[in-house]
């Protein structure tokens, strides 16, 4: 086991003679299972402990920069300001440039504006457009590292993506639908805030591709282009009920909720299942309201830290473990509404 410590050191962590430690680290036999383990994990705890020191008293300033709704933002900060003390004993400072509309010009524009300024990391939520991505470029060639959060740009230099496999979500969303549609007869709308966003785009096709096999006789009814804002998605689901009768349910991918539901309320129609994302403060209440079916939700708080520790480890701050793993996949029903 390669390692860069004394074998005194090692000793002294794991509470062992130095001869022990020397007969486990060069194979010369005599030992136990267990001591050949403690010896192990001594290291290991050395490896941490070492980390701490190298990452004790460092500052990272990282930007935030989102196109969301006011509400995902919000809980986006919040859970980064609750992980915040996670990451002791480095120091995270943060700034947020949110948007809930942002034309790709001002996007890049904020993107290249903090390039010229400096930072030591950028958390992204923008649309996969060129634009964006040849800023992102920008930014890497500065060698400042950009993480994507919820939805990724993978054609882009950034350096990983963090959050759920959408395309395993809308297949999910597509199961629980049909479970609770039955052979009841019907078509779903699906509501996009706007069609440029990857993760949105990845949702839908395994959502459309799940029903297809499923149920291919229910029609798909697309809402697009509303950026998740109430006013907005209102006007467009009730254009969308008036044009087709027979919608039953609801796969939300980008919010706006209230809306759509307001939308049914104001024609007299039913809902029989409705599916959403994110445990946001509209979604929770929706939800103990029993007006959501299902709320298909991540650990945002480990995003965000997983974000953050990306950040740090191209910063030669922690080890490089390799990329986040996609995010497990939550389903959260009115009867397992977790505390909040």
């Amino acid at each position: 086991m390669r390692h860069p410590y004394p074998i005194r050191e090692i000793a002294r962590q794991a509470g062992l003679s130095t001869a022990t430690v020397d007969r486990v680290l060069n194979n010369r036999g005599s030992v136990t299972e267990s001591t050949t383990r403690e010896v192990h994990q001594a290291i290991k705890d050395l490896d941490r402990q070492q980390t701490q020191v190298r990452i004790g008293g460092h500052t990272f300033m990282i930007d935030i920069v989102m196109q969301a709704p006011e509400r995902f933002s919000a809980a986006v900060r919040e859970a980064l300001e609750a992980e915040m003390p996670a990451l002791h004993p480095a120091v995270v400072r943060s700034r947020f440039h949110f948007r809930e509309t942002c034309p790709p010009d001002e996007m890049t524009g904020i993107l290249d504006k903090i390039a010229k300024r400096g930072t030591q990391g950028v958390i992204l939520k923008a649309p996969d457009v060129p634009e964006v991505a040849a800023a992102v470029g920008r930014l890497s060639a500065a060698g400042i590292p950009v993480v994507t959060l919820v939805t990724d740009l993978p054609h882009s230099a950034r350096l990983a993506y963090v959050g759920i496999d959408n395309r395993a979500a809308g297949a999910t969303a597509a199961y629980l639908l049909e479970q609770w549609l039955g052979d009841r007869p019907g078509n779903v709308l699906t509501t996009i805030s706007r069609g440029s966003f990857r993760g949105e785009e990845e949702r839908e096709m395994g959502f459309r591709s799940a029903m297809r096999l499923a149920q291919p006789r229910r029609s798909l009814v697309e809402v697009t282009d509303s950026d998740g804002l109430d006013a907005t998605q209102h006007d467009l689901v009730l254009e969308a009920l008036k044009r087709v009768e027979d919608i039953v349910a609801v796969y939300s991918m980008g919010g706006g909720n209230f809306a759509t539901l307001d939308a049914f309320d104001a024609l007299g129609r039913p809902c029989a299942v409705f599916i959403a994302h994110d445990l946001d403060h509209d979604n929770i209440s929706l939800l103990r309201e029993r007006r959501l079916s299902a709320v298909l939700h991540h650990d945002l708080r480990q995003d965000v830290r997983r974000a953050c520790q990306t950040i740090m480890r191209a910063h030669k701050a922690l080890p490089d473990d390799g990329p986040p793993p996609p995010s497990a996949i939550q389903v959260v029903t009115p009867l397992n509404l977790p505390p909040v």
